[in-house]
């Protein structure tokens, strides 16, 4: 299928590479295979990396139907899933967060009464200018650290949210392609994001082993529970 050299964009690890757009190439008798666009064109320090069309749409299609047919069958179970695997840690983890939020904002608040009190009582001249600008210094220090956790903690918590967005936005795609019987444009370039494919190895057998990830649209890897 020789649309996959438009649909996919790969990346490659060990050493972890951009391949650009791949070429295809004859592979064998009559087979074709994705060559490492940045091998081919000497513009990044790559290696010879190459997957044959055959298998990496075999493993494709296994993987999607994996996904469509688990997503069918349990479908509350799935968009849960993804969920987990996308947000901080679940829902204890996120409350943890929340609540280290509310403190951390508290204590803003209420480290700017202390400083506004200090300002006030440096001014009536209840303590020294060294000893308002030594203690000012030290509660700016703890309110900056403070909006960095703040903001740290927010970010958490907005990765959850969008977690929730996000599978609701994939099952939306799932459920238009559950019945698909072969890869087409359509298909992969709304479901699929991108995908990592590994640096072959070999087994002291001398069978060779080629990983590939796959990466959704929204929601990135995905990691069934074993059947």
């Amino acid at each position: 299928m020789l649309f996959l050299s438009f649909v996919f964009i790969f990346f490659v690890s060990l050493p972890f590479h951009y391949i650009s757009f791949l070429s295809v190439h004859q592979f064998g008798k009559g087979g074709n295979c994705y060559i490492c666009g940045s091998y081919k064109k000497r513009t990044r320090d790559c290696t010879a990396h190459f997957i044959r069309t055959d298998l990496l749409t075999a493993g494709v299609l296994s993987n999607l139907r994996q996904v469509t047919e688990y997503a069918a069958r349990h479908e509350s179970r799935f968009v849960k899933l993804l969920i987990q695997q996308n947000e901080i840690g679940g829902k204890r983890k996120t409350a943890a967060a929340t609540k280290q939020l509310e403190q951390a904002q508290e204590r803003i608040s209420e480290v700017s009464r202390i400083i506004k009190r200090l300002y006030e009582d440096n001014v009536n001249g209840k303590i020294s200018d060294e000893r308002f600008m030594e203690l000012s210094a030290d509660y700016e220090q703890e309110q900056r650290e403070l909006k960095d956790r703040a903001a740290a903690l927010q970010a958490e918590l907005d990765k959850s949210q969008a977690a929730t967005v996000n599978a609701e936005k994939f099952m939306g795609i799932v459920r238009k392609h559950l019945a698909f019987e072969e890869l087409t444009p359509t298909l992969l370039r709304e479901m699929i994001e991108k995908i990592v494919v590994h640096e072959c190895s070999y087994d002291e057998n001398g069978t060779r082993r080629q990983d590939i990830e796959i990466y959704y649209s929204f929601v990135g890897k995905i990691d069934l529970p074993e059947a």
